[in-house]
């Protein structure tokens, strides 16, 4: 369920990163990409608790699209109470592999940046 291809290239991507961010897009879905890394194997509640801020509605419908996209599984156990549990797929393994240099980036970054109220001075 991954979002509409944009106008550019022959299958509707102007390149590999517009690609990619058919995939990653939007404030959530890296982060949830990190959450199953750091704690493989979670369950819905923990995955939210993992990610303050997030709505469940809106966790839910990224959950959905990734699952759709590849880059996570779903288990579902024949269980009472039922149980869910979300994982990284290979694709989902191989794209956090690529958003590390990325990271990498994020953190230099905001180490170089002044803290907040430093920035007045």
């Amino acid at each position: 369920m991954a979002t509409l291809n944009r106008p550019g290239g022959p299958e509707g991507h102007v390149c590999g990163i517009d690609a990619a961010m058919e995939v990653i897009g939007g404030k959530w879905k890296v982060l949830i990409l990190w959450a199953l890394h750091e704690h493989p194997r979670r369950r819905f509640g923990e995955l939210r608790r993992l990610l303050p801020g997030i709505t469940e509605k809106v966790l839910a419908s990224h959950l959905r699209e990734m699952e759709a996209d590849g880059v996570v599984h779903r288990d579902c156990y024949d269980e009472v109470p039922p149980r869910v549990e979300y994982s990284l797929t290979k694709d989902g393994v191989r794209l956090n592999e690529a958003l590390e240099p990325l990271a990498a980036w994020g953190r230099e970054w905001s180490a170089d940046r002044p803290a907040p109220e430093e920035e007045g001075r």
